[in-house]
């Protein structure tokens, strides 16, 4: 779909939304209400005009704003489709074999490697690395 032809269906949902909210207004009118309602950066007749007629799309602030106002989905009047649930991926679970020996043994070599870190390591705790402290 081209970018034409979003912003025509776009146009579309949009009076169709207004016929359903009973809204008969022209760009003037229209921008008016609109204006009422946003808290943000007004809109002009002209931009109005340009939605209605399916010429730009509106920011996505001003999108909220109109489905607010209409009472419909902010998706649906973008994108014309009711919105996904979000699903969320399942994992089976994993089963795993330990082998006792290896748990008994201390991990094998990386158990080793552990114990050998231990007794290098100083008495007094970990070590800050910041360097000295200022004063």
């Amino acid at each position: 779909m081209t970018i034409a032809e979003e912003k025509w269906d776009f146009s579309r949902r949009l009076k169709e939304a207004m016929r359903k909210a009973r809204l008969d207004a022209g760009p003037t009118r229209f921008a008016r209400e609109f204006n009422l309602r946003h808290h943000g950066e007004p809109v002009t007749a002209q931009t109005a005009r340009k939605w209605l007629y399916g010429k730009a799309l509106p920011t996505q602030d001003k999108l909220r704003t109109l489905a607010q106002w209409l009472e419909i989905s902010p998706h649906w009047l973008r994108y014309g489709e009711p919105e996904r649930a979000h699903t969320t991926a399942k994992q089976d679970t994993a089963t795993y074999a330990v082998d006792s020996a290896w748990l008994g043994g201390g991990f094998g070599l990386a158990g080793e490697k552990i114990r050998l870190a231990q007794r290098a390591a100083p008495e007094d705790g970990p070590r800050n690395n910041a360097g000295p402290a200022a004063t």
